[in-house]
């Protein structure tokens, strides 16, 4: 973590001498979502129901957990979802491009490719969120889209928004950025219909979302999976990720023995030297792009997203009002 990094969430503000960047920005932004709001830049929107889930700070906050649920219940409901995502630091240059999960996450991302392996659903990655949006509703006849990291493109119009805060981070000094993490002010959460809290204490009209870890898994031979409880021996903690500290403190308070942490700036595009000899450990996020050369002794372990029944139930009676909408606007050719 840069000192920059370290500064947003310490008390107070100590990055006084960027408050000209910050202030430029906040021009920027408004300007931007002031020519969404008069229509001189147009929002499109889709015929289906469109969840957006983001986050008003930079930083791993939780969202692919999220979204993979999201995707996962939808399904139990009758849905047909489909999953669209930047693919931010994907080499490709083809959009819309469809997401397997053999897919090379040097070519469409690593975070769509951890979110493939676990969707019962399409995924489709493209900046350009309409046009992806759309592909999904024209190619794999999706009733739902719910975009990945799309709180601030305001290009795709939304029915419904979850924004998601990191639990121990929250907003850090609370200024904008590059004095502070925000992308957006805290009057923003007043107008998303959803604030989930990854891990912490809820505040009233949040959610709490509890990260739930699954059994260690082997990268070179996923079939073989061991119980943190029987990983003897100190292991090296590899991440590169948002906030990789809560990875590293979540091994220790499941007893692991930590011999090093090794930290690298998020999608980190991994090679065989990064990694030390002996045991590893990583994200899951890290593995899908150090199954290629990876040894008898590296594991990833999997994380999965469980959520309260007041936040599902709420977003039932939700997307059932927006499904309605949708089927009014098409019979009245609103689009």
């Amino acid at each position: 973590m840069t000192y920059i990094e370290k500064a947003w969430y310490q008390k107070g503000c100590k990055l006084w001498y960027l408050a000209p960047l910050t202030l430029l920005f906040w021009c920027l932004s408004a300007v931007r979502r002031t020519l969404f709001r008069v229509g001189f830049k147009r929002q499109q929107r889709l015929e289906v129901p469109v969840i957006i889930v983001g986050n008003i700070s930079v930083g791993g906050n939780g969202k692919t957990p999220l979204v993979i649920f999201l995707a996962q219940w939808l399904r139990q409901q009758g849905y047909h979802p489909g999953v669209l995502s930047r693919g931010y630091g994907g080499a490709t240059k083809q959009w819309p491009l469809s997401v397997e999960k053999d897919s090379d996450p040097r070519v469409v991302g690593d975070e769509p490719v951890l979110m493939r392996q676990h969707l019962p659903c399409p995924l489709v990655v493209d900046p350009i969120r309409p046009r992806g949006g759309q592909y999904l509703i024209d190619k794999h006849r999706c009733d739902v889209i719910i975009c990945d990291d799309g709180l601030q493109h305001y290009a795709l119009g939304r029915d419904i928004e979850i924004v998601v805060m990191d639990g121990q981070r929250r907003m850090g000094n609370g200024c904008l950025l590059p004095m502070g993490p925000l992308r957006e002010g805290k009057w923003r959460l007043q107008h998303s219909d959803f604030i989930v809290l990854n891990s912490g204490i809820a505040q009233p009209g949040e959610h709490l979302m509890l990260l739930e870890p699954g059994q260690l898994i082997n990268l070179k031979y996923p079939q073989r999976t061991c119980s943190m409880a029987n990983m003897h021996g100190p292991v090296t903690a590899v991440a590169a990720i948002g906030n990789p500290d809560r990875f590293y403190q979540l091994l220790q308070q499941k007893g692991m023995k930590l011999k090093d942490c090794i930290s690298f700036a998020d999608h980190h595009q991994f090679c065989a030297d990064d990694l030390p000899s002996g045991p590893v450990i990583m994200t899951e996020k890290d593995a899908v792009k150090c199954r290629a050369f990876a040894k008898e002794d590296w594991w990833y372990l999997p994380v999965s997203a469980k959520l309260t029944k007041a936040f599902t139930d709420t977003l039932t009676q939700q997307l059932a009002v927006a499904v309605k909408t949708k089927k009014r606007e098409k019979n009245h050719g609103v689009r």
